[in-house]
């Protein structure tokens, strides 16, 4: 089963905090009961301002400005710890590779388009990160959403700074992406590097648009999913024009075929087979990362409803290439983007 988005938290008013390393090392097993799909936009021209960094010459004191406050480190961070999959990626898209990592194997598992070293030292679940761990790598900057709860994100900034982002924002996903590509950046000295990637993203989005229209499929109507089976029910999870993944289906000159809002975090809808009727005809696109049994191929296969979908009868199902992390970064949007662009027009 994927791991659903955790629940909306109330976001905590913004701290102007000035944070260095701590001499002090706190011990102890940090855990917090919160599932994360791991799975970041700007809210307006001004959001995007205040979330903006500022650094000295290379080598000197940054400050950087996350949803929490102000995060100082002496220098531009080089041992990071990342406790989310989204982060990660966009680490290693940047040249930095973690020094500590939360659920190495699970990352491994879900974001295949940029692998991360098996033996990275594990630090726990990303709920659940243990603080030992964190401290024994002695690192210069921590990585996370503002998924996992305030209370551990204090605990941990105790020891070392936190550098805490939204997982994504469905008011401007695509925006948002970018800016954290931007803050990482700054809190890591590789500007150069993410103005680079940026660049190849925007160049990959255009030339997926191009390849869509002049295979005469542009315009069209497609809808994007994932889904997973408990006891034998399957569970629809729905990517609307408010996710990282339906924005980039408006980039590509694609209608979503999925109208309904979803959370205003990752832009998500949760159905089931039933709900699926509302969609007409249209291309369905899913991922079935990780998933011991395919939620529609497999989950669904003899499920009158679903083989009544319009869809589904003229053969418009398509299956995306696992490991296309559903909430990342330039790495994954480009993937998807060839994804989606084979999909339809191969």
């Amino acid at each position: 089963m994927p791991i659903a988005p955790a629940p909306l938290h109330t976001r905590p008013p913004v701290r102007r905090l000035r944070r260095g390393r701590s001499a002090v090392l706190a011990a102890g097993l940090l855990a917090a009961a919160v599932a994360l799909a791991g799975c970041g936009t700007t809210e307006d021209a001004a959001a995007q301002d205040d979330a903006a960094t500022s650094a000295a010459p290379s080598g000197g004191p940054v400050t950087i400005t996350d949803e929490r406050g102000e995060v100082t480190l002496d220098a531009p961070a080089q041992d990071v710890v990342s406790l989310e999959w989204g982060l990660t990626e966009n680490l290693l898209t940047l040249g930095v590779e973690p020094v500590g990592q939360a659920d190495v194997a699970g990352y491994n598992t879900w974001d295949t388009v940029v692998p991360l070293d098996a033996d990275t030292p594990d630090v726990g679940f990303r709920g659940e990160p243990s603080l030992d761990a964190i401290v024994a790598l002695d690192a210069d900057l921590v990585v996370t959403t503002t998924d996992l709860p305030e209370a551990v994100i204090a605990q941990i900034e105790e020891t070392v700074p936190v550098l805490a982002l939204r997982g994504s924002d469905a008011a401007d996903p695509l925006g948002y992406m970018r800016s954290t590509v931007e803050l990482l950046a700054e809190a890591t000295g590789t500007q150069d590097r993410a103005e680079t990637v940026l660049a190849d993203f925007d160049a990959a989005v255009a030339d997926g648009r191009a390849a869509l229209e002049e295979a005469g499929v542009a315009g069209g109507t497609v809808t994007m999913a994932d889904g997973w089976v408990t006891d034998g029910v399957v569970s629809v999870r729905m990517y609307t024009p408010g996710s990282y993944l339906g924005a980039l289906l408006a980039e590509l000159g694609l209608e979503n075929g999925w109208t309904g809002e979803g959370d205003p975090d990752y832009g998500l809808a949760t159905t089931d087979v039933e709900g699926l009727t509302a969609l007409g005809e249209l291309d369905f696109l899913y991922v079935s990362n990780g998933a011991e049994t395919d939620p529609f191929a497999e989950g669904l296969a003899g499920n009158a409803v679903w083989e009544g979908l319009p869809f589904v009868a003229a053969g418009d199902v398509h299956r995306l290439p696992d490991g296309i992390w559903l909430f990342g970064g330039p790495a994954s949007g480009t993937a998807y983007v060839e994804a989606v662009v084979d999909a339809l027009a191969g």
